[in-house]
């Protein structure tokens, strides 16, 4: 099965309509086609919508579960910050096949030392539009896959609107990757 492919929904799953964030129900038995299976979740057309399906649900969809992102214990020493940004690389917007960090969402990225020896990552970024109901989803994707990083033991993403996010932001790679050239 390929993303495009129709797919019977073997069991009723929770979804997400994109782009309100509205919560729905897939129910068993419905037509739907995966439109992206990028970091970890499933964007599929159901009746003429979108909606995020999570990579724990993947076997509704036919399709072999996504392993969650797992906190790491938590071991004392440095975080590794480039892989701070990878791994901020493997979240998506469910709308645009892009990452956030190539579209331009994520302004700062850094590891601040507490009192208590802990590494306290705070995370500056945005949404390609203020309203976006995906937001929330978007952010709580971040914050639980920094939590997976070595020796991160919490996370705190502050999402802002100023500077807005205008299209001058996204990198060479992603304007080429969405005909934007």
């Amino acid at each position: 099965m390929t993303s495009g492919d129709m797919i019977t929904v073997n069991r009723d799953v929770d979804a997400v309509l994109i782009p309100l964030g509205t919560p729905v129900m897939i129910p068993e038995g419905a037509q739907v086609r995966i439109t992206q299976e990028l970091g970890g979740s499933y964007t599929v057309a159901v009746n003429g919508n979108l909606a995020r399906v999570e990579g724990k649900d993947a076997e509704a969809l036919g399709m072999t579960e996504k392993a969650p992102t797992e906190q790491l214990e938590m071991a004392e020493g440095p975080v590794n910050e480039e892989e701070l940004w990878n791994v901020l690389k493997t979240c998506y917007d469910p709308e645009i096949p892009v990452n956030i960090v190539d579209l331009g969402l994520v302004y700062d990225c850094h590891v601040v030392d507490t009192d208590e020896g802990k590494n306290h990552v705070e995370v500056v970024m945005t949404l390609t539009a203020p309203g976006c109901g995906m937001g929330p989803f978007i952010v709580d994707d971040v914050r639980a896959k920094l939590l997976s990083v070595a020796n991160v033991s919490d996370v705190h993403v502050d999402l802002v609107f100023d500077p807005p996010w205008d299209r001058a932001m996204m990198s060479d790679e992603a304007r080429l990757h969405l005909g934007m050239f």
